[in-house]
C-alpha cells in the first residue's frame, strides 16, 4: 500500500506540485479513504519528502558509481565532458529507461528545485553527488577560478531541469523537429554544449586566474 501511495502522490505531485495536491487527491487516485493514507503518512508535507526520497537514492548512487569509474578510467586527468557525461548521462539514463514512474519523477525534480522547500531537499540529498561532480570538475580546469566552477554547474543544473519537466516546448517551437522527452538527443549534445560553456566561462583572461565579469 505504501509504494501505491507514493506511486499515486508522484504523478500528482509532478504535475500540480506541491501546494496543488491534497491527501485526499492521492487517495482518490490509489482508490482508498483518505485517512489511510493519513495513517502511513502524517501530513502531506511527509508524503512529498517520501516520494523525493525513494529515488533519490537510486540516481545519486548510479552518479556515484559513474563518476567513480570514470575518475579510475580517465587515470587521474579528467576532462570536462568526460566528468560531465558520467553526472548527466547516467541520470538521463534512468528517466529515459524507467517508464513513466521516472520520467514522473523528473518532472517532480524539475518543479521542486524551483522553490525554497525544493531546494532545501536537493541541499539534503543531492549536494554529496554534485560536489563529487565539482571536485572533478576542479581538476579537469586547475586554472579556474572557483566561482566559474560553480555557476558552469548552475547552468548545467538549469538545462537539465527543463529537460525533466517536459514541458513540450521544443516540440513546438522546432515544428517537431525536436521533442522534449527525446532523452537520447539530449545525451548526444548536452554535456558537449555543457563542457564548451564551462571552457569558455573558466578561461583565465589577460594571464590571470579568471574573474567574475
Amino acid at each position: 500500500m505504501t509504494e501505491q501511495i507514493l506511486d499515486a502522490a508522484e504523478h500528482l505531485f509532478s504535475r500540480d506540485g506541491l501546494y496543488g495536491v491534497t491527501l485526499k487527491d492521492v487517495a482518490e487516485r490509489v482508490g482508498v479513504h483518505h485517512t489511510l493514507v493519513n495513517y502511513y503518512f502524517k501530513d502531506k508535507q511527509t508524503l512529498f519528502d517520501a516520494v523525493i526520497a525513494r529515488r533519490a537514492g537510486v540516481t545519486i548512487s548510479a552518479r556515484m558509481q559513474a563518476l567513480d569509474a570514470y575518475e579510475d578510467a580517465c587515470k587521474g586527468k579528467p576532462t570536462v565532458e568526460g566528468a560531465l557525461r558520467a553526472f548527466l548521462d547516467t541520470d538521463l539514463d534512468l528517466y529515459s529507461q524507467g517508464g513513466e514512474a521516472w520520467k514522473n519523477y523528473g518532472a517532480l525534480g524539475a518543479l521542486m528545485s524551483n522553490t525554497r522547500h525544493g531546494g532545501e531537499l536537493m541541499d539534503q540529498h543531492f549536494d554529496p553527488v554534485v560536489l563529487r561532480l565539482i571536485g572533478l570538475l576542479k581538476r579537469a580546469l586547475p586554472e579556474a577560478a572557483e566561482e566559474d566552477i560553480f555557476w558552469g554547474y548552475h547552468f548545467v543544473t538549469g538545462a537539465l531541469m527543463l529537460t525533466l519537466a517536459r514541458t513540450g516546448r521544443i516540440d513546438r517551437l522546432s515544428g517537431g523537429l525536436c521533442r522534449s522527452d527525446d532523452y537520447e538527443a539530449v545525451k548526444a549534445r548536452m554535456a558537449k554544449f555543457m563542457a564548451a560553456g564551462f571552457k569558455t566561462i573558466c578561461k583565465p583572461r589577460n594571464g590571470t586566474r579568471s574573474k567574475p565579469g
